[in-house]
């Protein structure tokens, strides 16, 4: 497994916690079936998504999240 790959894992269970604790598991679901059913265009939702954040503020709420998403001691989110 990839350095690469630990990280792909290690957001894509933070993503599910995160879904999961916040909609339900059936909204989870149904939340992830539309979005891979649609023609979603993720790069145009977040065109706008830290609009007036300052860097610091940006790299602030980052870490904020690593912790809040338990992200493991090693993992970098690039």
């Amino acid at each position: 497994m990839t350095h690469s790959d630990i990280q792909t894992a290690a957001i894509m269970s933070a993503g599910m916690k995160l879904l999961r604790e916040h909609l339900g598991v059936l909204e989870t679901e149904i939340f992830i079936a539309k979005i891979a059913s649609t023609d979603f265009d993720y790069t145009k939702w977040r065109e706008n998504l830290w609009e007036g954040m300052t860097p610091q503020e940006l790299f602030d709420r980052a870490g904020k999240a690593t912790e809040d998403y338990q992200v493991p001691k090693g993992v970098k989110i690039v």
